[in-house]
């Protein structure tokens, strides 16, 4: 089971997110704390400026980018639209 931490940044985006969004992120982030599930949130690697980060879609528009801090830890960055990866 893999630790996650939050970034300020990251608490301040998902606050803005209506109940339901926050719900729903709630629920993927467990799924990620389970490195099994890892294929079902299709998690992929990013490249450009975001090199050395990780994202995977909440649902349609809701993305969150994250890092791993080491083999069993995850920091999560930003979440929010396709936007977050500008």
């Amino acid at each position: 089971m893999l630790n996650i931490y939050y970034k300020p940044q990251f608490i301040r985006q998902i606050k803005k997110l209506s109940p339901a969004a926050q719900d729903e992120v709630i629920e993927k982030i467990e799924l990620l704390k389970h490195e099994k599930n890892h294929a079902a949130l299709k998690i992929h690697k990013l490249h450009g400026k975001l090199k050395g980060t990780l994202s995977f879609s909440v649902n349609y528009k809701d993305r969150i980018v994250f890092e791993y801090v080491s083999k069993d830890e995850i920091s999560l960055l930003v979440i929010g639209n396709h936007d977050v990866y500008n």
